[in-house]
């Protein structure tokens, strides 16, 4: 009987060990599925990417279009901030 119980150790193990591969948590339709999941989620956060850069192309934009509008004003109009002093030198 000691004989025996080596190779039906072995085949057990065997069975186990490809019964894993078929239905475990490792199997090869949940690496299938996680995949898929990881493609997925890969693409949503390209297109996240894309809109970030976008939005932040867009407050770049608006601070710069505020910075030339106030130094115009400053300029042309002589506008002074609030606690500012404003001083011209004549030449």
């Amino acid at each position: 009987m000691g004989q025996r119980a080596v190779p039906i150790a072995l085949i057990a193990l065997l069975v186990i060990l490809h019964g894993q591969l078929w239905f475990g948590r490792g199997s090869l339709s949940s690496v299938a599925s996680l995949r898929a999941q990881l493609s997925e989620q890969n693409q949503r956060n390209s297109q996240a990417q894309l809109a970030n850069n976008q939005l932040a192309a867009e407050v770049r934009d608006l601070k710069e279009g505020l910075e030339m509008v106030e130094e115009k004003a400053r300029m042309e109009l002589g506008m002074v901030k609030t606690n500012e002093i404003y001083v011209q030198i004549a030449r």
